[in-house]
Order: structure tokens, then sequence, then C-alpha cells
């Protein structure tokens, strides 16, 4: 070997080993602290911590003891013709409960119209049939018999709403679904609302809440935190969860006592058709007031014509809308100012009753009268 070739290859070797030596020396990755897991314990919470939640189970928990056996489900069966004119029979289920001692029970009126025979089921699973004693179908209420009782069956205790907040608890107990003495818990979401059931029937003043009510609750009670009655749960909001309506126990008290002993209850009734008046309407018509019911139709022997309130006298048409106008302009009955149509049918069904006379103020023309009309029963 030349000393020129030993020369290079001592240089090769000694390059090699320090490349070695520096890559030993110089990470190629970054190494990640190992993190440090601290796991909390919690103390657990004192008696004296504890005690309002004890106190609040006890609550519910000795509510539904005391109420539960006075509700019940409702089975409403309807026999029907089918496509070969043969009976067949279908059922619809609510809830219901046991309002006095004679042993009547509430429940709504959808829950057992139109049925053939309504059969009670209590929360001892006994089964009796029931008859129909009396319907409100505008509140969508009814009053039912069943044939008997079980030994010891308290009727519930009937609340008022005058003192219901917007917040408070309102307890459910029905048969959603036909899962029977179901509970469910919420608040008071809202109060005084109009509900309405079809064309130009209202429920008023409805307690609307966020206690679960599902199919089958219908009939059943909402309750307040004392186990009192404050409304009869009857319809919810179907494109929305958490909204339900009850109709509120004021309601049920107000004409309970004609359903049982009448079989039906008479509602207030002036016999006209009108419409809402709104500032845009008033401007378009020319009115004297941008609130209040311009009346359009009186019925035939109705106490509005008898007393000689005037419906339209001309007929008006409004881009694709056909109006009737030229008749009075409400606005007050009893000095009660009527704010729109539904406020004039809200004033009449809570504030008055058949065989009432009333006072209603009128604008005709320039002029304002007082008219008085006698109120007779809804045909």
């Amino acid at each position: 070997m030349t000393i020129q070739k030993f020369l290079f290859l001592f240089t090769f070797l000694l390059i090699g080993v320090g490349c070695s030596q520096l890559q030993e020396v110089t990470p190629t990755t970054q190494v990640e602290p190992t993190p440090i897991v601290v796991v909390a314990t919690p103390t657990p919470l004192s008696d004296v911590d504890m005690a309002p939640i004890d106190i609040e189970e006890q609550l519910i928990t000795n509510l539904y003891q005391r109420i539960s056996p006075a509700v019940v489900h409702v089975t409403a069966r309807i026999i029907t013709m089918d496509f070969f004119f043969g009976p067949s029979a279908s059922e619809g289920t609510g809830s219901g409960f046991v309002v006095d001692r004679s042993g009547h029970i509430v429940t709504n009126n959808h829950v057992i119209e139109g049925a053939d025979s309504i059969e009670i089921t209590f929360s001892d699973e006994s089964r009796v049939p029931a008859e129909i004693v009396g319907t409100d179908p505008l509140n969508d209420l009814a009053i039912l018999m069943p044939e008997s009782l079980p030994p010891g069956t308290m009727p519930v205790e009937l609340g008022t709403t005058a003192d219901l907040r917007v917040g408070q608890r309102a307890i459910a107990i029905g048969n959603p679904f036909g899962l029977e003495q179901t509970l469910t818990t919420g608040v008071i979401s809202a109060l005084g609302r109009p509900l309405q059931l079809a064309e130009d029937n209202y429920v008023f003043n409805v307690i609307q809440t966020d206690a679960a009510i599902n199919p089958g609750n219908s009939g059943g009670p909402l309750l307040d935190s004392r186990g009192q009655v404050i409304g009869v749960n009857t319809a919810i909001r179907r494109e929305a969860e958490g909204i339900g309506f009850a109709v509120p126990v004021d309601t049920l008290k107000r004409v309970m006592a004609a359903l049982i002993e009448k079989g039906s209850y008479p509602h207030p009734w002036l016999g006209i058709l009108g419409y809402s008046v709104t500032f845009d309407l008033a401007e378009v018509l020319n009115l004297p007031a941008d609130q209040g019911v311009l009346v359009a139709q009186l019925y035939r022997n109705g106490p509005a014509a008898a007393a000689g309130i005037r419906g339209a006298n001309q007929e008006i048409i409004i881009g694709n809308r056909r109006l009737l106008a030229g008749g009075d302009l409400i606005t007050a009955v009893n000095g009660h100012p009527v704010k729109d149509w539904i406020d004039y049918l809200e004033y009449l069904e809570m504030n008055t009753e058949v065989g009432d006379t009333i006072a209603v103020t009128v604008i005709r023309g320039s002029m304002e009268l007082e008219i008085e009309a006698k109120i007779i029963a809804q045909p």
C-alpha cells in the first residue's frame, strides 16, 4: 500500500467516527414529558347540605303516594264499520282523576268523544265500566261515573289558579303511551294563554308547563307542590318539546256542577260574527278606532240582533280578501275594553253567565252608543 492510499483511508475513518459521534449526541426527535394525572375525590356532602335534597325527594314521593290512587287510566272503545260493512273496534286511551266522594272522574272530552263503551283502570289494576255524566267540548272537559271504586279511594283536592306564578313547580301524573301511573315534574312556563282547539273554539287562561306531557296524559291532573290540582292536562305543541297545556282548575270548578247536574254547560253567547280590528284594517276602512271588534254578521233572533246592534251593510274587496263592512264597532263590554275578537270571546266566557244583561259599547258612524243585550246559551 502506498503512503498516499494509507493517508486517504485514515482520513476517511476519522470522518466516519466524527459523524457517528455527532449523531449520538444530537437527538433527532423531541421526547414529551409524561403528564401527571391528578384524581380528585369529591368530599361527600354533609347532612346539613343533603337536608334540602332529602326534603325535595320526600315531597315528590309523598305526593305520588297520596295522589296516584285517585288517578285512573281511561280506555274508550269506538265501534266503526269497516270497508265490508262489518263492525270494527278501535281504542283511545287517556287519563282521569277522582274528583269527589261520589266517585265522579274528570277527563278530557276528546278522550271519550264518540265512545261506545268506557273502561276505567285504577292504580290497583282493577277495571270497571263507566258512563258519561256530562261533557263540555268547548273546554275539552268530561265527567264520568265508574261502576264502583276500589275501597279507600280518596278524591283529589282542587286548588285554584288565582295565585299561580310562572316558575312554580308543576307535577303531572297520568298514563303516557299507556304507561300507567307515570309521574313527571317541571315548572309552570306561562299563564293566561288562549288555546285554540278548533275554529272559534278557545280554552282561555290555560297553563303552559314543561312537565313532560305525552299522548295518554290527556285528562290527568297537573298538580302543585301540595298535591292540589291546578289544571287538567289537555294538549301538547307537536312541533316543540317541553310545551304542554292544561285547562285551568278554575274553569273545571266553574263548569263541573252543571256537567254533573245537567250533562252540559251553557256557554254565554251574544250572536255575532266579527273581525278583529287592527291598525291596518282601521286605516283601510277609515274606522274611528284601531282596536275592537267590527261586527260583520248577526245571527237571526240572537241577543245582539234583538238589542239593536247592527251588522255589515256593504261588501269590500281588499286585494284577494272579501270584507263585510259598515257594521258597529264594539269597543267595550261592561266597561271592559275589547282589544280584538279573542278578547271579546274571553270576556264573555270568563266573566258572564247565561241570563246576564250586559252593556255593549259600540261606535256607529261618529256616535258612541251603549246598548244593553241579554246573554243566552250558545246553541
